[in-house]
């Protein structure tokens, strides 16, 4: 029996492709790593250290928003030391995903444990075919680039969440979401705030070479719409061709008590389900009854246009506030499901569900202690700026032709993407180089944009500098106890590659055809 086992094992083995092979060692050796929370705290020590080494040096290099040089400052000062001790609190607290998670957290813990959600997901899948879970699934996580981060805390559970119910391996659901969520994060057909944002950032880095330059602060949304149907498709082959069939021989050893389970739904159930879900239908449409008046309190009040746009901008008090709505809107379906199925009789039952959910995020809290502090010490560095701008320098150094030079702006936003994750911070660096630089070739800052936005998604779901990927792996920790981040990573690894070329190569062809960028977009500096 056991030499039969030996022999199947090695036929398997054997069989593997050298993709297979390498994702393999991917994972092992990054599980072979130590905890994310330990090692989140040895690369705050190592940017410490490094940090010490590369201050001395003179780069040559100046910020092109400030015109100041820009050096490795050393973090083992006795000041520096003196600050991070001094700042340790609020660089905690005020670790954006942090907030995001918690607050978020708790109306869907109420939504999640009332059994709201398992009902509604037990309708869904009555009637949505098992093999068009997939796509469906990677269309929501990219709709919800439009509620800036909720994506993260909402949608990528959720996945694993439908996929367990539908028989199919949780992480492959979880990978899938993901996949939308951050690797497809600049394709959208649905405006967010987001858009708006970098094109401030493009349109600043234009006036260097043309003052007088105008852009649509909608200016790639065309291109975004088509790259969600990219994504939806090439995801769903990565995911359902690659991904799964590797995930077969992955026991799920989860707590099943906590898992979703595929009793039918009772009468009292799916009315206490619908009155939820109408109770939250009619809360969002007072939203955008509040919302649509050009005098608004949700429209951001120095918008330069008073149509809707007004709403999606990064500073609009609708954009601030989009996790709060998340919570409220989760909570009162809820809520409404758990009186009227008999769940609840007091409020008391509310506030356990709301406790039940923090008690599961208390590793993901400690997790996001030692990842704010290693985000922020890397950032106070400078290296990752540094690393930025050489790149942006050399590439610019080697005077490729623009076709060759949009394929290159994309590896190297891919690259320093696992470096610097914010993606307007990013681009607030290198487009003063790179826009101006293609327009003397030819080349539209709205073209330069696409390119630069299709590197900065495609690299996210590789790398734990993301500040939600502690959080993605306390979601496969659900289900696989001992999921770790080589797991995630060779977990994702396919869509990221495979994400990169095809993407690429639809930018090349979106432009070689001429189809619109978006309206008021065009390919050509200066404009036809």
């Amino acid at each position: 029996m056991a030499e039969s086992t030996k022999k199947k094992q090695a036929k398997e083995t054997k069989g593997s492709s050298l993709f297979d092979k390498f994702l393999n060692f991917i994972e092992k050796a990054g599980n072979k790593l130590p905890d994310p929370a330990m090692l989140f705290l040895m690369l705050l020590v190592f940017v410490w250290i490094l940090s010490a080494v590369l201050s001395p040096i003179d780069f040559g290099e100046t910020h092109p928003l400030t015109g100041n040089e820009l050096a490795v400052k050393n973090l083992l000062t006795g000041e520096s030391m003196a600050d991070f001790l001094a700042n340790m609190i609020s660089t905690f607290v005020l670790f954006a995903p942090l907030g995001i998670v918690l607050v978020a957290m708790l109306g869907v813990g109420v939504a999640e444990h009332s059994g709201w959600i398992d009902a509604g997901l037990k309708k869904l899948l009555n009637f949505t075919p098992k093999a068009f879970l997939t796509p469906m699934l990677i269309l929501i996580a990219i709709v919800s680039h439009t509620a800036a981060d909720a994506g993260y805390v909402l949608v990528i559970p959720l996945g694993g969440v439908i996929f367990y119910a539908a028989g199919r391996h949780p992480l492959a659901g979880i990978a899938a979401a993901f996949a939308g969520v951050s690797g497809g994060f600049s394709a959208n057909f649905i405006p967010s705030a987001i858009d708006p944002l970098i094109m401030s950032f493009t349109l600043e880095a234009a006036k260097i070479l043309d003052p007088d330059i105008a852009l649509n602060p909608l200016n790639n949304i065309y291109f975004t719409g088509a790259s969600s149907i990219l994504i939806v498709l090439v995801g769903w082959y990565i995911t359902d061709k690659i991904v799964e069939p590797r995930l077969a021989n992955v026991k799920v050893d989860g707590d099943e008590d906590k898992m979703p389970q595929m009793e039918t739904v009772t009468d009292k159930e799916s009315r206490a389900f619908w009155l939820g879900f109408g109770a939250m239908i009619l809360g969002i449409i007072g939203l955008f009854i509040w919302a649509w008046p050009e005098g608004s309190a949700l429209r951001d009040p120095n918008w330069d246009n008073p149509d809707v746009s007004s709403l999606f901008s990064f500073q609009a008090p609708l954009m601030q506030a989009i996790v709060p709505l998340i919570f409220i809107f989760l909570l009162i379906p809820g809520v409404v499901y758990g009186y009227v199925s008999g769940k609840y009789t007091s409020s008391k039952d509310m506030i356990d569900n709301m406790k039940k959910s923090m008690e599961s995020m208390g590793y993901y809290i400690v997790m996001a202690f030692f990842c704010a502090l290693f985000i922020d010490a890397f950032s106070e560095s400078n290296i990752g700026l540094l690393v930025a701008l050489k790149g942006a320098n050399f590439l610019q150094s080697l005077a490729l032709p623009g076709q060759v030079t949009i394929v290159g702006i994309i590896i190297l936003s891919a690259v320093v993407n696992l470096l610097v994750g914010s993606a307007s911070a990013k681009w607030a660096l290198i487009a003063p180089i790179f826009v101006p630089m293609l327009m003397q070739l030819g080349i539209s800052p709205d073209l330069t944009q696409a390119a630069y936005r299709v590197g900065d998604s495609v690299s996210n779901i590789i790398t734990p500098l993301l500040p939600y990927f502690p959080l993605v792996v306390v979601f496969c920790q659900r289900y696989v106890k001992n999921t770790g981040i080589g797991t995630l990573i060779s977990m994702m690894l396919p869509y990221s590659l495979i994400f990169m070329v095809v993407w690429t190569i639809f930018l090349l062809l979106y432009w070689w055809i001429g189809i619109p960028l978006s309206f008021e977009s065009n390919y050509v500096y200066p404009a036809m």
